[in-house]
């Protein structure tokens, strides 16, 4: 019987350990991936897909599903209540914005979004506050999960980070982003 095989070797940086949040240079803070991907210039590495004044969106490097966004705080908090309300509303735009953008290009037949605060609320990154932002689809879900404990994500983040990059610009406007 031959067996399939599921290559994902975008994984193995996280299954090495290559990916956690390493120190900072400033003051020894640890930074996140998420600052680290703000405050680098280099946002195919980071798969950052657009920077705005307060907030950015990143493709999430282990997706749910193709496509799944991250819209990120510009500033390391991991709190609701310490947004300032520009942040609020820049945020809410830029949610909005990436839903027209899945929309566009994707095309989903739907979507989750939502936000994890704390730890116990399944945060795996506590301290930054980000929203996931995950298309999805009839059928997204198959039996791979359960038996052989793997996702099929049909698509490389190269191929997505790229669609969503050319598409952007023309959206951007609407929103006053």
């Amino acid at each position: 019987m031959r067996q399939n095989q599921i290559w994902a070797p975008w994984r193995m940086e996280y299954i090495a350990g290559e990916d956690r949040d390493t120190p900072g240079e400033s003051g020894g803070t640890p930074f996140c991936f998420i600052c680290r991907a703000g405050e680098s210039d280099d946002d195919r590495r980071h798969w950052v897909v657009a920077r705005f004044p307060q907030s950015l969106v990143i493709l999430n490097r282990y997706p749910y599903n193709n496509g799944h966004i991250l819209v990120a705080t510009g500033r390391h908090i991991g709190r609701w209540e310490s947004l300032t309300r520009e942040e609020r509303i820049e945020i809410g735009e830029v949610i909005a914005l990436c839903m027209e953008l899945l929309q566009s290009t994707l095309r989903p037949e739907g979507v989750n979004a939502g936000v994890n605060i704390g730890t116990v609320a399944g945060a795996g990154l506590p301290d930054h506050l980000h929203w996931h932002i995950v298309p999805r689809w009839s059928g997204d879900t198959n039996f791979m999960p359960v038996i052989a404990d793997a996702k099929i994500i049909p698509q490389s983040l190269e191929a997505v980070w790229c669609l969503f990059r050319e598409k952007l610009p023309a959206l951007r406007g609407r929103y006053g982003l």
